[in-house]
């Protein structure tokens, strides 16, 4: 995942996280506000009908200024006379059930002869609590009344909670899910940290090859050259040995070099307008001989006309030199090959690469251009690679914005189109060249 993406999913990420968060801090805030409300209004209606209560059995209840809200669980209540206390706590009882309140609450009534309030009792409806405890030094005092009674529910804020479940429930999901999404950002990046260490390891060891390389061939090449090893078969042969395996070894080391530049965008194409079949011989000429000592067989076939693309000549070849490097080494015995072109209605040009080898099953078709998959085969490791050839294809030809098609049956053959965009000028008609059988 290039940097870029990671920036942009955190970004994006944190603003979703900070517009969730406002929205279900609103909602919270919101549901909280309008429970609290409520139960404010089902205790002033409870209250007043206590008040009222209390005007039939003789007290003048002043008709404004009855109840006073102290705090957010205490309210008093003026009477403006006596308070009979058995009254009192039967009338709260009963009010209080009424409007739907099954909530514990103590009350006390104030004494102004002492200023106290000197008589309270906690209503337990739930049994875990002391009803005889006397609760004379909890309740303040309210200086503006003469008579009065104060009402207390020590568990509003639970009650209050108790009705906001749903809600509650929700924002602890989307707390997890923040959570989870925080861990997995911290999981990616860490990955990421980790994966660019080891780029930098695969990329620094791989040009650190390349000096030893480049003596081996110097030194190999000046074996060759001497006459004392050409005159003896077996030196000679040991040389030739550690020429190509060094050749080898400087592709192999390439080819990490150019998957590293790929994947952090270090590179450029420097497109140019070729010659379809031209490159398509060319790099065929080189291939044969190598074929041919296999003793296999490799035909051509490039119908289209009007071969002219636009593409990096060096990638291209790149590319071409590895389809048929996969059709070699994965042949049954002897690797027969066919190369063709061919134009699309709309001016595509198709170049195909067919072989008859063992074949890829369904399964793995779409694996196989991943970095570094190579097919399972359990312990048997005949063919050597690092899983980088078609990856490094696909690559090239989504710079390029070319599209692969792979068509391919285990024992009957793969076949690998890539499908080439027709040249942006005006294109110069060339003699359509026929089919050739092997050698060109």
């Amino acid at each position: 995942m290039k940097n870029s993406t990671i920036i942009r999913l955190v970004i994006f990420g944190s603003l979703v996280i900070i517009g969730i968060l406002a929205i279900q801090s609103y909602w919270v805030m919101n549901t909280w506000n309008v429970k609290e409300q409520e139960f404010n209004e089902r205790v002033n209606v409870a209250l007043y009908k206590v008040a009222k209560n209390f005007e039939k059995i003789g007290n003048q209840v002043p008709e404004y200024d009855l109840i006073n809200q102290v705090s957010s669980n205490y309210y008093v209540v003026n009477i403006n006379n006596v308070i009979n206390a058995n009254s009192l706590e039967l009338f709260l009882r009963r009010e209080l059930e009424a409007v739907g309140l099954n909530e514990d609450f103590e009350y006390g009534i104030y004494d102004c002869a002492t200023n106290k309030m000197v008589y309270g009792e906690y209503i337990d409806y739930n049994g875990d609590q002391d009803s005889t405890a006397v609760l004379e030094s909890d309740f303040p005092i309210y200086d503006k009344y003469t008579y009065y009674f104060g009402v207390r529910f020590p568990k509003r804020t639970a009650q209050v909670l108790s009705t906001m479940g749903v809600t509650i429930t929700f924002s602890i999901i989307l707390f997890v899910t923040i959570l989870f999404f925080l861990y997995s950002m911290f999981v990616i990046l860490r990955q990421k940290r980790l994966s660019e260490m080891q780029k930098d390891f695969i990329n620094n060891m791989t040009h650190e090859f390349k000096t030893p390389i480049s003596t081996i061939k110097i030194s190999a090449d000046v074996f060759l050259q001497d006459e004392h090893i050409q005159q003896s078969p077996r030196l000679n042969q040991y040389a030739n040995i550690i020429k190509n395996q060094n050749s080898r070894l400087n592709k192999q080391v390439e080819k990490v070099l150019q998957i590293a530049r790929i994947e952090r965008d270090n590179f450029e194409l420097k497109l140019e307008t070729l010659d379809l079949h031209e490159i398509v011989i060319q790099i065929l000429d080189s291939t044969r001989l190598k074929i041919e000592e296999l003793g296999g067989k490799l035909e051509t076939d490039l119908q289209a006309s009007g071969p002219e693309i636009t593409a990096d000549k060096l990638h291209f070849g790149n590319v071409l030199y590895n389809l048929l490097d996969n059709a070699i080494k994965y042949c049954r015995e002897k690797p027969h090959i066919v190369v063709s072109t061919s134009n699309l209605e709309d001016g595509t040009i198709k170049m195909s690469v067919e072989d008859q080898g063992i074949g890829i099953s369904q399964e793995f078709q779409q694996k196989v251009f991943r970095k570094f998959y190579r097919i399972p085969t359990g312990n048997i490791h005949n063919v050597k690679g690092f899983g980088l050839g078609l990856f490094y294809i696909r690559q090239i030809a989504k710079a390029h914005g070319w599209k692969i098609q792979l068509d391919s049956q285990p024992g009957q053959g793969t076949n690998v189109d890539i499908l080439i965009p027709p040249c942006k000028r005006k294109k110069r008609l060339l003699p359509r060249i026929g089919n050739k059988a092997a050698g060109l």
